[in-house]
């Protein structure tokens, strides 16, 4: 029976790390499904047990947060946001600054990929009008995302992931992480002003935006939302009532709307991820069961890279963020985590990785998508030339700012 599950485990996270499985049309979150069916299906797990293995608090605080950022995007509110940064007379380098502190700053309170989906489409609306080159503005936006994201427990799925599991206050968090994504922010914007120095200008004759009518601003849907949001934030940092409640809250004020239909925002909903999470949750947790997670981490220790040291934790982190993507291998990594220090450095490595390759976020093919609808292609070799170096800055900075603290 082990070996079963053993099985299964490395066809799913095989599949997570290639995408898909070769001669099915399965991506990512039809693998964990399938993975978590087979383990009911041979009688591994029962039905009770695979419920069971579902972080409800997890799953609460993902689905809540979705529906504010669901709220703010049928609100017209990123539209508007990114509307107005490139409405300003600022040159190309203020601008790159205003779109690099504006996406790190929502990012940092809502979901970085809903940031970039909702933000991606002005920009190329903006930089066309300003006759910019799109490219570095929307490498910035996806690199400002994902650094963003990190100064906060609900700034991405992993974040939310490891805040639940490991019990971290929220403003605790603030403090260790919330330094370093910032100071990252800057990096950020210094890394895309050096690297496109005297290239931020561009004939916008040669494309033309493709995306489609964009969300108007509402007043009383954008501030709705943000009243909300704030409360949700104020909550959160008073650590009562409990995030899951506290979320679950906020999307039920927000489903109960007279203009908007629940089915419009039920709509804007990331299924697939929580069908991923879903599905990592019985994959993994099966596996734990079995005390192979225990061995295999005994292993690593044994090879001379224990993930109690920092440096360690940080190296495994970004190589199995980037192999595995960032959720899955934040749940395979999470069971030997400890320590309260462990658990910001897995937080912030894991998030900060999302900026090294093209497909370490799907925050990055986002935007690249966006791009592609326009002609424009954002090549992995645009995409690392800076995201090598800039996660590997990010990480150095994260390792540096806890040693400060004492926390690593």
């Amino acid at each position: 029976m082990t070996a079963l599950i053993l099985a299964v485990f490395v066809v799913v996270y095989a599949g997570m790390m290639l995408g898909s499985i070769p001669g099915f049309a399965l991506d990512r979150t039809g693998i964990a499904v399938v993975g978590a069916i087979a383990l009911v299906v041979i009688g591994i797990v029962t039905p009770r047990q695979a419920w069971a293995s579902i972080d409800v608090g997890t799953m609460a605080v993902l689905f809540g947060l979705m529906l504010v950022s669901a709220q703010l995007r049928l609100g017209g509110f990123y539209t508007a946001t990114a509307r107005w940064l490139g409405g300003g007379s600022l040159g190309p380098l203020g601008l790159l600054a205003l779109l690099v502190a504006a996406a790190g700053l929502l990012s940092a309170l809502l979901s970085n990929d809903i940031v970039c989906l909702g933000m991606a489409p002005v920009v190329l609306e903006v930089t066309h009008r300003r006759r910019l080159n799109p490219i570095p503005y929307l490498l910035a936006l996806a690199f400002a995302a994902n650094t963003g994201s990190a100064a906060t427990l609900i700034g991405n799925p992993q974040n939310i992931l490891i805040g639940q599991r490991m019990h971290l206050s929220f403003a605790h968090y603030l403090v260790e992480g919330g330094v370093p994504a910032i100071l990252g922010l800057g990096l950020v914007w210094a890394s895309v002003a050096l690297a496109w120095r005297g290239h931020l200008l561009r004939d916008p004759a040669t494309w033309k935006p493709a995306t489609g009518p964009l969300p108007e601003l509402s007043i009383w849907h954008t501030t709705k939302g943000l009243v909300v949001l704030g409360l949700v934030v104020a909550l959160f940092l008073l650590g009562e009532p409990s995030r899951a409640i506290v979320a679950l809250g906020a999307g039920a004020v927000l489903l109960a709307n007279r203009e908007i239909t629940s089915r419009r925002l039920l709509q804007l909903v990331d299924w697939n991820l929580l069908l991923l999470f879903s599905g990592l949750f019985v994959v993994t947790e099966t596996l734990t069961r079995t005390g192979l997670a225990a061995q295999g981490i005994g292993l690593v220790k044994a090879a001379g890279v224990p993930l109690t040291a920092p440096a360690g934790l940080a190296l495994i982190t970004l190589a199995a963020s980037n192999l595995f993507s960032n959720v899955p291998a934040v749940m395979l990594l999470l069971p030997g985590i400890q320590t309260t220090s462990g658990a910001v450095l897995l937080a912030l490595v894991s998030t900060f990785a999302g900026n090294l390759l093209l497909v370490g976020s799907i925050a990055n093919m986002i935007v690249a998508s966006v791009a592609s609808g326009s002609g424009i292609t954002i090549g992995w070799r645009d995409h690392a030339r800076l995201g090598i170096p800039l996660t590997i800055a990010l990480c150095v900075l994260a390792l540096a700012w806890l040693s400060i603290l004492g926390a690593a």
